[in-house]
């Protein structure tokens, strides 16, 4: 028999591979190649000696892990040799050029490139693909590598709980509620008859809390871009396009919002970035609230760069023909990877039907419940390799010169797979860690349950945040959605108020979760061969996090709270206090007149 263990103590047992990650990984900068397999060794003794786990479905559970981080290089493999390409072509330096030709701000780049197109990317195909994208753009265009790579995190939150045309609440949700009759029954008890549309309502919350806490986060990243990596080391810089940061959020968060209402799941993350897309583009063209000329901010030169923020992969500007290369035909690939991202992920096309048929799979591994599959011809990864080839054709570069861009793209994912063999593993052990002879719910449910008998009646300000722990550690809100769906749904009955709002709260937590989680940053990175610095991006990007978890959760508080509380409850205090903070912030800071480069 185990030993009885109280609720607290299976609470911070469960916490102690997400403590290690934090310890070795962000307090003492180790790189994630070594951080990781420590953090992997503590979930698979928690697994074996504390909730008595059978060795074999440890076993499988780390084969699946290592399935999953084949298709996470694949992806990275994909990413990197399209960039490659497109350098070996010279189609990068003429989309710097047509960047520069808008504005050579890099704040508005930045804006553009990760807050619009990376929510473009994320609607389309999610799974972390922006990163995939948006990264490697940013450093053709002369960003630090590491720059890139924290913009790529930090835009991971709002267009991500409708990434992949809704998969996190369409699978995710849907997945974990469906399963349980008292859930339908309540539905149907509110007015819901259809399930879709009681998932509608739910993503409609969602929607709301993302536009809200969404509104700042172009702010967010400017200002923390040129605290990090401005000659001066500055909040205030990043404050001074404050009128352009917050006319391109609400360019998209509106739109957003309009297809949750209107359209339903699939469409808030797709329509709301292309709309903002085509307005903030046609607006900073005509040099609307665009920084003007003598006060755009730029990196210091790149000779002065500390050697932590580049990696093995630099933007040269190459060409094997003679002649400029036109706008259209330099962008021409990533438009091919966008278009066929839409049609293979759009669930009304039978494009994405057709390439999933051929999954490669392994049930219940060894005789577990652990499952494996892989549908090869439908990861990002394939269209990378697609769009690279055409790229290859379009651009008219050299056989030589694209071997070479294979070569290249094959040994820098090489250097990533160290990392993510042991990140993905330990993920898969601390998910699947239910069924052993101990007894006791699974890893994650056991720190939720730890969180909840803390919080009490203040558990839809915590609420954010356990779904976000759960898409930190699995890197998917998919997954999170999965994990914890139900629970939260549980926690809002248990304490008397709108479950549906304790959902949605899980859903914005889970997209912002994957700011900080650590194998995304490694794929992050290793598309521009920046490696070993994964804590250093995670620490930049906890305070984003903090935010994004704690402005949805407060506002939740608020919402369900007001029947009872009034207007003036902990929750809209909370979010009060942030909205001051800004405002005033941005006062203070937000005049001062830019600095050029």
């Amino acid at each position: 028999m185990a030993p009885a263990m109280t609720t607290a103590t299976l609470s911070v047992l469960s916490l102690l591979p997400i403590i290690t990650v934090a310890v070795f990984l962000v307090a003492l900068r180790w790189p994630a190649s070594r951080a990781m397999p420590l953090s992997y060794a503590v979930a698979v003794v928690l697994a074996l000696a504390v909730w008595q786990v059978p060795f074999v479905q440890v076993a499988a559970a780390s084969i699946n892990g290592l399935i999953v981080t084949l298709t996470l290089l694949y992806i990275i493999f994909g990413a990197i040799l399209l960039l490659n390409t497109l350098q070996e072509g010279g189609a990068l330096k003429t989309i710097r050029e047509g960047f520069t030709s808008i504005t050579p701000d890099r704040r508005v780049q930045v804006i553009v490139i990760a807050w619009l197109f990376g929510s473009f990317i994320e609607g389309s195909a999610g799974f972390g693909t922006p990163a995939a994208v948006a990264v490697p753009l940013l450093v053709g265009l002369g960003f630090p590598g590491m720059a890139a790579v924290m913009a790529g995190m930090i835009i991971q939150s709002t267009p991500v709980s409708f990434g992949a045309a809704g998969t996190p609440i369409l699978v995710g949700v849907n997945t974990g509620l469906s399963a349980d009759p008292a859930v339908a029954a309540y539905a149907a008890q509110i007015g819901f008859g259809e399930w879709t549309d009681f998932l509608a309502l739910i993503g409609l919350r969602v929607a709301i809390l993302h536009a809200l806490a969404g509104t700042l986060v172009p702010l967010i990243l400017v200002s923390f871009m040129t605290r990090f990596f401005g000659a001066s080391r500055s909040f205030a810089e990043g404050l001074q396009v404050w009128k352009f940061a917050l006319f391109a959020a609400l360019s998209m968060t509106i739109p957003y919002m309009a297809a949750a209402y209107l359209l339903g799941p699939e469409f808030p993350a797709l329509l709301g970035s292309l709309v903002g897309l085509g307005v903030v583009v046609t607006a900073a063209r005509r040099g609307f609230l665009v920084p003007a000329p003598d006060q755009c901010w730029d990196f210091d030169r790149k000779e002065r760069w500390p050697a932590d923020w580049t990696g093995s992969i630099q933007p040269r500007d190459v060409t094997h023909h003679s002649g400029s290369m036109s706008l259209i035909r330099a962008w021409s690939p990533y438009v091919l990877v966008a278009l066929l991202l839409l049609l293979t992920r759009l669930r009304a096309l039978p494009f994405g039907g057709w390439l999933q048929s051929w999954t490669v799979s392994w049930p219940e591994i060894f005789g577990t419940g652990v499952s494996a599959s892989v549908q090869p011809l439908f990861l990002p990864g394939t269209i990378f390799i697609v769009a690279s080839l055409a790229a290859w054709w379009m651009h008219s570069i050299p056989g030589p010169a694209y071997r070479q861009s294979w070569t290249t793209s094959l040994r820098v994912t090489a250097a990533a797979s160290v990392a993510l063999v042991f990140t993905v593993p330990m993920v898969q052990v601390f998910i699947n860690s239910d069924g052993g002879a101990a007894g006791f719910d699974r890893m994650p449910i056991a720190l939720a349950d730890g969180v909840a008998a803390l919080a009490g009646s203040a558990w839809p300000i915590f609420a954010p945040f356990i779904g976000g722990i759960g898409a930190a550690v699995a890197g998917s809100n998919t997954v999170s959605n999965m994990m914890f769906s139900l629970f939260q749904f549980d926690m809002g009955q248990r304490i008397a108020v709108d479950p549906t709002w304790i959902v949605a709260l899980q859903a914005v937590g889970g997209a912002a979760g994957n700011m900080i989680c650590v194998h995304n940053v490694v794929a992050a990175s290793a598309v521009v061969g920046l490696l070993g610095r994964e804590g250093a991006v995670i620490r930049m990007t906890v305070l984003p996090f903090v935010y994004y978890a704690l402005l949805p959760g407060a506002a939740g508080y608020a919402a369900v709270s007001y029947a009872t509380s009034g207007v003036l409850n902990a929750g809209a205090l909370i979010v009060l206090a942030i909205a001051v903070g800004a405002a005033v912030t941005i006062a203070r800071y937000g005049a001062r007149p830019a600095r050029a480069a």
